[in-house]
């Protein structure tokens, strides 16, 4: 299996490199595109709600806390840096599977 480039671990944890689909028909995650991982929600992109979904989200697929999902980058753009604090790349690739 290829590494995942939409995983880089560092000290902190590990970062994630999202493209991100508002108003999506359901809440999961798509293929890989180029060094992203594309993940669909359903809130609409209006006053943060499909950032707070996508954060929600992830959580819960990866059996944490949302305090350990942070949006570094990407506030305003479908193109997002999510730190996973604590994780390790494979347990998040394993989890996210």
């Amino acid at each position: 299996m290829p590494p995942a480039t939409f995983l880089r671990e560092t000290s902190g944890g590990t970062l994630l490199s999202v493209k991100l689909q508002p108003r999506a028909s359901k809440n999961e995650i798509g293929a890989p595109l180029g060094d992203e991982l594309k993940i669909k929600v359903t809130a609409p992109p209006v006053d943060a709600a499909a950032n707070q979904a996508l954060i929600e989200f992830l959580a819960d697929k990866l059996g944490c806390s949302r305090g350990h999902v942070e949006l570094l980058r990407g506030q305003t753009s479908r193109h997002k840096t999510i730190l996973l604090h604590g994780f390790k790349a494979a347990d998040v690739l394993q989890r996210l599977g």
